[in-house]
């Protein structure tokens, strides 16, 4: 498979991954019994370099900033998708890079949270690193 397809799938799925993290990431499943945990992030006020926030911003304005990364993720990868071999070549630490940064990702994931992100986070880690690998084998345009 060529690396563009793996990029563009991998774009795919950030996208998709995104969409998921933004709907859900701040619904509570009455059958958690997480309500009382919720209710007071979101009554404890406090004031934290001149603003009052609560835990519940924090946690939500954590929430918006990972989905504001995974869809510049899915921009990333669908650009480099689009990129020729000579392009990609140029950037090959960068790409080495971005599958590490997925790799570790999928290993927070699997360590902290559940099967939807589990799987979303290790499909994208393999995809991108496979992407990376098969970008640094492609052949140069002569």
């Amino acid at each position: 498979m060529k690396a563009s397809l793996l990029y563009r799938t991998s774009a795919v799925l950030l996208l998709l991954f995104a969409v998921g993290h933004q709907v859900g990431f701040r619904q509570v499943d009455p059958s958690w019994n997480a309500g009382i945990v919720v209710q007071a992030m979101q009554g404890s006020r406090f004031h934290v370099q001149g603003f009052e926030r609560t835990y519940w911003d924090f946690f939500s304005g954590f929430g918006f900033f990972v989905t504001t990364l995974l869809l510049f993720s899915a921009f990333f990868a669908w650009r480099v998708g689009s990129m020729t071999t000579d392009a990609r070549r140029a950037l090959l630490p960068v790409l080495w890079g971005f599958g590490i940064a997925y790799a570790v990702i999928a290993v927070i994931t699997l360590a902290y949270f559940f099967a939807a992100p589990d799987v979303f986070t290790v499909l994208i880690a393999l995809l991108l690193l496979a992407a990376a690998a098969k970008a640094s084998s492609e052949r140069i345009a002569s």
